[in-house]
């Protein structure tokens, strides 16, 4: 699929041969499946968000332990995502927190980047749906896409 190419070599790049480049890889076509998923169903199924949680921030936790605080307080998103009212799916919640708990890897201005940048591309979409009349005021729209571009623009942006 060419969006996993283009991710697995944007991360590439970006990043060069630093050891937790092959867990990224992976994460990167995980995420690709994801996001193809909830554009056309509008489900993050949670033995995939398992999946990548299992292959990527494991590995990750064993590459790089002086990062794992950082990692965990950053998958805190979890917490704030919860708070009524904010209008994420739960799969959204739990694709974010193990989004935040990667990008924690790359450090705090990784996660601030990456989830915000997130947020603003949803944003920037969903504006665009509702002037264009493709979408509807209280319809769900998909923030996994989102979710993982700015995850994406994180680390790359963190390297």
């Amino acid at each position: 699929m060419a969006a996993s190419a283009t991710a697995a070599g944007v991360l590439a790049a970006a990043l060069g041969p630093v050891p937790r480049l092959p867990v990224l890889l992976v994460a990167a076509v995980l995420g690709v499946l994801l996001a193809v998923i909830d554009m056309r169903c509008l489900r993050l199924p949670d033995p995939l968000v398992g999946a990548l949680a299992l292959s990527a921030g494991v590995p990750l936790a064993l590459l790089e332990p002086g990062r794992i605080t950082t990692a965990l307080v950053a998958a805190g998103y979890l917490g704030i995502a919860m708070l009524p009212g904010r209008g994420l799916g739960l799969g959204d919640v739990k694709l974010g927190a193990v989004l935040a708990f990667l990008l924690g890897f790359g450090g705090f201005p990784a996660v601030i980047v990456g989830l915000g940048a997130a947020h603003l591309i949803n944003g920037v979409v969903a504006g665009w749906l509702l002037i264009s009349g493709r979408a509807r005021r209280g319809r769900g729209l998909p923030f996994g896409p989102a979710l993982l571009a700015g995850a994406l623009i994180g680390l790359v942006t963190a390297a």
